[in-house]
């Protein structure tokens, strides 16, 4: 399986950025997906996930700005970032997994995309 982020970049506060993560390699869509990021010098945390049945989820510093969303058909993942913060900044991961990544570890990882909130 291979995950292939897009969509990152520069942007000032109060933008909007689009993420994709391409997925190829998997056989069904029998599978769960999620955006991490990692903010310089501190964890990854999770931002958002779906499960297989379309159940989203979202942390609580990114309600009400980021959707999260997936064509199935294409087997793309998306993040949609609106009212964009400096706090936002961060590599941002797309990963997967065969279980809720609301509580397990994913199976697969993307190589990342930056995105920056900067005026």
């Amino acid at each position: 399986v291979q995950l292939v982020e897009s969509g990152g970049g520069l942007v000032q506060p109060g933008g909007s950025l689009r993420l994709s993560c391409a997925a190829s390699g998997y056989t069904n869509d029998n599978h769960c997906m999620a955006w991490f990021r990692r903010r310089t010098g501190e964890e990854r945390e999770r931002v958002a996930t779906i499960d297989s049945n379309a159940f989203t989820s979202y942390s609580d510093f990114v309600k009400g700005r980021f959707s999260i969303s997936k064509d199935r058909d294409k087997d793309t993942l998306y993040l949609q970032m609106n009212s964009l913060k400096p706090e936002d900044t961060a590599m941002y991961y797309c990963a997967s997994g065969s279980r809720t990544l609301r509580r397990y570890t994913p199976d697969y990882w993307g190589q990342g995309t930056q995105v920056t909130v900067s005026s």
